[in-house]
């Protein structure tokens, strides 16, 4: 009874400590992993979409075939997921799948945002916000040093003509010593 109290209790404190944009991040990673594997075992439904990329790379050879590779990315309000990729004469071809889950778990982490703030969320403005914050309360000073000399500047002398077909050699020749 006592390890299911003091387990109830550390959830309750670990969601106060967190709050609910632990459990979306949580949920997005575990989505993401479950895409991951889907993806790597070639199992993967919805449709396909294929962006050819015109791109140019001297002594690239071209692929036998696509690799699998990792990455999202949104285009007009839809997240995009990367599977694969190939690069054949001069295009790369890169197939995306439409990633309906990740775009939930956003639009419900920009309605809990919207909940606490009574605005919208924007990146924009978020951050137009936290800049004037770190200008009026947070002060810095920036100091620049030199860590090292660096180049130094060295006086040269400038060859005359009289001294520039000049070649001065002396020989010696060391002898190791009479025994």
């Amino acid at each position: 009874m006592k390890k299911l109290v003091t387990l109830i209790l550390l959830v309750l404190f670990l969601l106060n400590m967190v709050g609910y944009y632990g459990i979306f991040v949580g949920l997005r990673f575990s989505s993401e992993a479950a895409l991951r594997q889907q993806f790597d075992a070639e199992m993967y439904s919805g449709v396909e979409v294929t962006i050819k990329v015109p791109i140019t790379i001297p002594y690239a050879s071209d692929s036998r075939g696509y690799e699998r590779v990792d990455g999202d990315f949104e285009y007009d309000g839809q997240v995009y997921r990367l599977v694969k990729q190939k690069l054949q004469s001069d295009t790369l071809f890169i197939v995306c799948i439409r990633d309906n889950e990740t775009q939930k778990i956003n639009q419900a982490l920009a309605d809990y945002v919207k909940s606490y703030t009574d605005k919208p969320f924007s990146t924009k403005q978020n951050a137009k916000t936290l800049n004037v914050f770190s200008k009026d309360y947070v002060s810095t000073t920036t100091v620049i040093e030199s860590a090292s000399s660096g180049w130094n500047f060295l006086a040269t002398e400038t060859a005359t003509p009289s001294n520039l077909y000049q070649f001065d050699f002396n020989q010696s020749v060391v002898q190791p010593p009479e025994a």
